[in-house]
Order: C-alpha cells, then structure tokens, then sequence
C-alpha cells in the first residue's frame, strides 16, 4: 500500500524511457562545402504500397484540418518540421538565405515543378501551423524521375568547390535544390575574426589568409597586410616571399628586398622551387641567377645542381645544363629521382628543353 501510494504521489513526474520510433525514423545529413556546413535532420516515412503524391502528399497547398494554418504546404519529411541548418549565409535560387535553422517545406506541383520555402518556423511538429509571414526565401525548382527511392532519402547527390546539391528522393520522384556558396568571401570573413583570437598571435594565421587571399584573388590590399604582420613575427622564406609577391606591382623596391631576405632565409628546396617558378613564368635569366644563388648558399646539396641543369636548360644552353645534370646523378637522394635525371640527360642529348 505503501508503494501504491508512492507512485500515485509520483505520477506527476512519471516519464517513459527513451523508445524506438516505430515509424518515420529521424535522419540527419551533412555536406561541407568550403568551411560552410549544410545540415538537415528530418523523418523517413516509406511508401509501403501507398500512392504518395496527389494522395498521402497533397498537390498545392491544403487546409490539413488541425492547427493554426489556413493552408499548409507538405512538411518534406515526416513528424516534426524538416530542419535545414547552414553555418554561414548561402544563396538558393539566386537570392540569399541567412545562416541559421529553418523549416523546409515543399509545395508539391502536379507537373514537375515544385516550390521549395525555408521558414523560420523550425520548431513547429509538420506543417499545421505554417504561416506565410514567416517565409525566409521562396524558390521554384523542376522534379525529377528517379528509380523507387522506399524510404524518404535526403542526400547530396551533387558536390562542387562553390556549391552543392540537395536532394529529396521519395517513390520515384527527386525534388532537387543548388546550394550556392560564395566560398572566398566566408573563408576571408571567417579568417578576420579568427585573427582576432589565439589565431592571429603566430605568424601561420596572417600568413595562412594571405595566402589563401593570394591564390584566390580575393582581397588583395587587405592581403599585404596580412602578409607583413606574418613577417613581422617570424621573418622566413614563407613569409617575405610572400610580401615580395604582393608588393611586386605597386613598390618594385620594397618587393626585391623583401624577396633578398626570402632567399637569404631559404632553404635550398625552398630556392630551388622558387626559381623554377620562375621559369614557368618565363623569366630564365633571372631563375638562373637565383640556380646560381642556391648553388653557392648550398654547394653540392640535392637539388642545386639539378636546378642549374633546369636553369642553363631554360636558357637553351644544353650543353652547361648536361654538365651540371650529371652532377645532380652523383647526389641524387634516390632511384626515383636517378632515374628522372637518366631521362633528362637523354632528353637533353637529343636537343630537348627539360623544364
């Protein structure tokens, strides 16, 4: 009796265990793109011998006889709201879409083409109490046929460097939504705010977003810069070449020195891979004084010979470039490497440029 009158007292706050889902079980996919992070967690109804659109799935939109909505769209899942969660701002259908949570609902055509909506009410269960005020973004997209897809299947079925497609897939249907993301501008704005923490207090953080600035071009008078605060912390061949790169146009002066310190920092495959740089961009004469540079800083080490064989080469002195290719056999580091300078000598006997 005693027990009996415990729990009657302790009903109040009697809760279940944590049991399976007998249907529609929750999912959740996620795709990076750049450093931004596409999420969505959602329900998987399956089809189980049911006509699903124009039947389960209402075309258009529909008063659902519950809640507070006049019309609903489909909830594009099962059980609570399908959620799309972004980390950074994307843009979908041309327009943009803020990061954050939203309710992802479908408005289902009878053709093939269908309305996607991102609402910014994420938290609801289904699509009862939709309301159009709380639209984020409205974008139109063409269906898709697909082989018998049982269990709803969000996927992303396409991935670019900029972009990603996200994919429903249910009974043989694809509802399919391009994700775009301006990866540059995130990965800069991301970078300002880390170099305002623990980031930005060694050399690797400046330099790094310099860098990333550089190869995309993207920034580039913010990129000095950071490149100099790099240098100012730890002067290397990383770093003041790096300054020499982005001053090249705008202070000729200032780019050479900073380009002297690089080399007189460097280590000879750093020289080495500079000037062949160089050569690649059509400068022979000055990657044969940087070869030369290299040979005399680091005499007989791999692979100064080999870049002044590459340099006299580029400059079509093949006869200079055979002499110091055979010096780079002697202390060629490996069979790989003997054996690309056994190719060279020959391509060089036969009177071919070997860069």
């Amino acid at each position: 009796m005693v027990l009996a009158g415990m729990l009657s007292a302790g009903s109040a706050l009697a809760q279940t265990v944590t049991l399976p889902q007998a249907a529609s079980p929750a999912a959740r996919v996620m795709q990076r793109v750049g450093i931004t992070d596409i999420t969505v967690d959602y329900s998987r109804p399956s089809v189980r011998g049911r006509e699903i659109w124009g039947g389960l799935v209402h075309y258009g939109m529909q008063n659902l006889g519950f809640g507070t909505a006049e019309e609903s769209p489909w909830r594009a899942g099962a059980n609570e709201n399908t959620v799309i969660t972004l980390s950074h701002d994307v843009q979908v259908g041309g327009k943009t879409l803020p990061q954050g949570s939203y309710a992802l609902f479908i408005v289902v055509g009878e053709g093939n083409t269908s309305t996607v909506i991102f609402s910014n009410n994420a938290t609801s269960w289904g699509s009862y109490f939709y309301s159009p005020e709380e639209d984020v973004l409205r974008t139109e997209i063409t269906t898709e046929e697909v082989a018998h897809v049982e269990t709803l299947t969000y996927s992303f079925p396409e991935v670019g460097g900029d972009y990603a497609v996200l994919a429903l897939d249910w009974e043989k249907k694809r509802f399919p939504i391009r994700i775009e993301i301006n990866v540059p501008e995130i990965v800069v704005t991301n970078g300002k705010q880390e170099l305002r923490n623990s980031t930005g207090f060694s050399w690797q953080g400046p330099y790094s977003l310099a860098q990333y600035a550089v190869q995309n071009g993207v920034h580039m008078e913010e990129a000095k810069g950071w490149a100099q605060a790099a240098a100012a912390q730890q002067s290397n061949f990383q770093t003041e070449s790096l300054v020499a790169q982005l001053l090249a146009a705008d202070d000729a002066a200032a780019s050479k020195a900073a380009m002297e310190r690089a080399l007189e920092l460097g280590n000879p495959f750093e020289i080495h891979q500079y000037a062949r740089q160089l050569i690649a961009a059509g400068k022979a004469d000055e990657a044969v004084r940087v070869f030369e540079f290299n040979a005399k800083k680091h005499p007989n080490t791999w692979p100064v010979n080999y870049g002044l064989a590459r340099g006299y080469s580029a400059q079509g002195d093949y006869k200079k470039a055979l002499k110091y290719l055979r010096k780079a056999l002697d202390n060629a580091p490996n069979e790989p490497n003997r054996q690309a300078i056994e190719a060279n000598i020959a391509k060089l006997e036969r009177g071919e440029d070997i860069n």
